[in-house]
């Protein structure tokens, strides 16, 4: 196993140790706060975290207060998921200092393509090179099952 990749700053730690990942803290900010996972169940918060190479933000205390998450082979491709910092720690550029620690991350220097998607924060993103796609029609996706409203409903 891989040891854990650490970076301290101004009082907080960014980790990828996923032991130390507070599944209550990520799964109440997605579910409730997100616009792309509302709803989300815990269970799939669980094992998308399970598969996929995890970065907390930490206070001194221990209290997670971000969180962002790769999935990748560690080899071509990687694609940034997830990424937020708790409305109460906005502004102390926690966003920014976890865009570097994920962009210098080891696993991740070989890789071509990194993508995400996001309806607000391309200002962020476009300081650290992530640009529009420049071959819109050769992306292509497609929308398998329903909401994670209906999935809670199924679960009911």
């Amino acid at each position: 196993m891989q040891r854990p990749v650490e970076a301290r700053k101004d009082g907080f730690l960014i980790s990828t140790d996923k032991s130390l990942l507070q599944i209550d803290v990520i799964h109440s900010y997605l579910s409730g706060e997100s616009y792309w996972a509302e709803h989300i169940p815990r269970d799939l918060v669980e094992k998308s975290v399970e598969n996929s190479l995890c970065f907390g933000i930490y206070e001194e205390n221990g209290q997670q207060v971000g969180f962002a998450r790769v999935i990748t082979d560690f080899a071509t491709f990687a694609y940034l998921a997830d990424v937020f910092v708790l409305q109460n720690r906005r502004g102390l550029g926690l966003s920014k200092w976890m865009m570097e620690v994920i962009l210098s991350h080891p696993g991740l220097q070989q890789i071509r393509r990194m993508m995400l998607m996001t309806l607000d924060a391309q200002g962020l993103y476009s300081q650290f090179g992530f640009t529009v796609w420049e071959y819109p029609e050769r992306c292509m996706s497609r929308r398998i099952g329903k909401t994670y409203a209906g999935i809670n409903e199924a679960h009911s």
